[in-house]
């Protein structure tokens, strides 16, 4: 996984496949598909549209929670929860070659994730977003203690827009995890230029 400078893409298909595929022309580096209340059969569907979608552009596919899912798809990662699975078992199920994700909220978390064999942290949420309502916005001073004590890459995630995305990656950020920010903008090519811009800079 990219060490710096990551444009993460946290995805649905509730806009539409062309959205999405907007947002893979215009340059994204990961895609994670995150479905919520759709059956296990219309996930499967999902996912193995997204996995055509993905490799026509050469980008990496992450499956949030599913690791049986990711499997049977052949995708590049998954992305684990705190009520998921344990990232030592899904290591041991997808073997060293799969990129792991975890949410890491606190330093507890990050560090317990990184001892498991997590390949990047994903860690907020910095600002309210539609997609997460009841989340609890982290605090700067936990962020930056979360990437004081961990070596493994991580992306701000929550709520994140081209016009706050600085906050976090003044904090030291490795990358920015975006749905709405992107999906829900005018201008797909734009808003993802945007974030190449503000990472860039950091």
């Amino acid at each position: 996984m990219k060490r710096k400078g990551i444009l993460y893409l946290i995805a649905d298909f509730s806009r539409g496949e062309q959205v999405i595929e907007q947002a893979l022309k215009a340059g994204v580096d990961y895609v994670q598909l995150r479905e919520k209340n759709i059956s296990s059969a219309e996930y499967l569907r999902r996912a193995k549209r997204m996995k055509q979608m993905t490799d026509a552009y050469h980008t990496p596919l992450l499956i949030n929670d599913r690791i049986d899912i990711a499997m049977i798809i052949g995708a590049e990662g998954v992305h684990l929860g705190q009520d998921d699975i344990p990232v030592s078992e899904a290591r041991r199920i997808l073997g060293p070659g799969v990129i792991i994700g975890a949410t890491a909220k606190t330093v507890e978390q990050a560090l317990d994730a990184q001892k498991q064999g997590a390949d990047y942290l994903g860690s907020g949420a910095w600002f309210l977003s539609n997609t997460k309502q009841n989340a609890i916005p982290i605090k700067e001073e936990t962020y930056v203690n979360i990437l004081e004590n961990s070596s493994i890459p991580n992306v701000a995630v929550g709520g994140i827009q081209v016009d706050n995305c600085h906050i976090p990656l003044k904090s030291g950020a490795d990358g920015l995890a975006i749905s709405a920010g992107i999906l829900a903008s005018t201008n797909i090519h734009d808003a993802v230029m945007g974030f190449r811009i503000q990472l860039g800079e950091k």
